[in-house]
């Protein structure tokens, strides 16, 4: 449990971290392994050899004549690469006495039972170690290097330098493997809300390739099956229209003889019912997404109800645009408020914005749905009027082609309690 929450949620950053801790612990176990002999051992091994020089050049100043100094010193500066000097007694100075370099002073503490100080001078360039003598104080200066190793500086940096490389290209390689798949996820998204992209190719892994192919098959297949329903469906109307235009100029023909009003009624609800059965069999049509400012669209629909003087008002809501299919969002709109108002008889349409979706709501006053049938009025055909009666109502397709448009919109649509105890349908779309 603790993995999942801490683990990245992209393909890209789970991919990136198989990489980058193998690397990172296989970097780590080698510095470990690194300071821990070898570190240790080359540092053991200098300060050892060093201290051993020392010790030998105070015990032949002891011992050797005064005459035979300056060439001792001429012969230990060459062959140890550090500089000797015979100072006045007073130039020792216990308060330059430091803690650097523990492991030398250790060795050089047991090969000798002179005072001593060591230090760093010259920006830590420069070793300076003065030993205090019965009559004088050597001075000694020599090279950091000659009691720390440089090798691991530059190991270091090498490791550093080779992983940081290692993972750019590592990156550079996965963006270019993860974008394809990307591309792929936008595709079938886009296609979903009607937005399409001509320009889509398969690209990347044999795999992913496999995948955008298989995607551009089942998109050509959804179009043919549309483009093929919608044209049985434009002949089924004209089909069923013809023959109820010829039913109306006979039964204006008729006039009011007794009997012609309700085969009228009959003819306006066989009209009405045709209709509902296309819109919801034709669904979203061929219709366009295009970009649209959705507070205007709110504002322009509830515009043409307040015209008609309904009780339909605007709460308000900030400006944002999102990819409609306008003329089939409309028509959900209209039947939402259409609901609305004939069950309750006023209604409201807010505007707001969450993270990563807007919401449409639709509060009305009406008597509400209650909670266990709410999913049940989406079913097509179903209604909870159990007459059935189509002056009450439609056929139960309304909230069926709404639900259809806003999932065919990357969307969703949802039923809840308004604040007046009504109902309130909210509409979510992403932006």
């Amino acid at each position: 449990m603790i993995g999942k929450t801490f683990l990245p949620k992209s393909l890209f950053g789970r991919a990136l971290l198989i990489l980058i801790l193998p690397t990172v612990l296989t970097q780590l176990l080698m510095a470990y392994i690194f300071f821990d002999r070898h570190w240790d051992n080359v540092t053991r091994h200098l300060s050892e050899a060093f201290a051993g020089d020392v010790a030998l050049i105070i015990d032949q100043l002891k011992t050797i004549p005064e005459s035979h100094r300056a060439k001792l010193i001429k012969d230990f500066e060459e062959d140890t690469s550090t500089s000797v000097n015979l100072d006045p007694p007073e130039a020792f100075k216990p308060e330059y006495a430091t803690h650097e370099f523990p492991e030398f002073q250790e060795f050089l503490r047991h090969n000798g039972g002179e005072k001593f100080t060591v230090r760093k001078i010259d920006n830590n360039t420069t070793i300076e170690i003065r030993v205090q003598l019965p009559k004088e104080t050597l001075r000694l200066e020599t090279t950091v290097k000659r009691l720390e190793s440089r090798t691991t500086v530059i190991f270091i940096w090498w490791m550093i330098g080779a992983t940081s490389v290692f993972l750019l290209v590592a990156v550079i390689f996965l963006r270019n493997q993860i974008r394809p798949i990307r591309r792929l996820a936008e595709a079938a998204d886009n296609f979903g809300r009607g937005v399409d992209m001509p320009d889509f190719r398969p690209s990347g892994a044999n795999e992913v390739r496999r995948a955008a192919r298989a995607f551009i098959v089942m998109r050509e297949r959804i179009k043919r099956q549309i483009r093929t329903r919608t044209d049985m469906l434009s002949g089924i109307s004209h089909d069923l229209r013809t023959p109820l235009t010829r039913m109306k100029l006979q039964l204006a023909m008729l006039g009011e003889k007794e009997g012609a009003s309700e085969l009228r009624a009959d003819v306006q609800q066989m009209e009405h019912m045709i209709g509902e059965y296309l819109d919801f069999a034709r669904g979203e049509g061929g219709e366009e997404a295009v970009r649209t400012p959705l507070r205007d669209l709110l504002e322009d629909v509830v515009r043409d109800y307040q015209r008609l003087n309904s009780k339909v008002t605007f709460a308000g809501g900030e400006m944002i645009f999102t990819s409609l299919r306008v003329s089939a969002f409309r028509r959900v709109l209209h039947n939402l408020i259409d609901n609305a108002l004939r069950y309750g008889k006023s209604c409201t349409l807010t505007l707001r914005r969450t993270v990563n979706y807007c919401e449409i709501l639709i509060d009305d006053e009406g008597p509400g749905i209650p909670e266990d049938k709410r999913e049940d009025v989406f079913k097509p055909f179903n209604r909870l009027d159990p007459s059935r009666n189509i002056k009450t109502g439609g056929v139960g397709l309304g909230l069926t082609i709404a639900r259809d448009v806003v999932l065919a919109h990357g969307g969703a649509i949802s039923l809840e309690t308004s604040p007046s105890n009504g109902l309130r349908v909210i509409i979510r779309l992403p932006l």
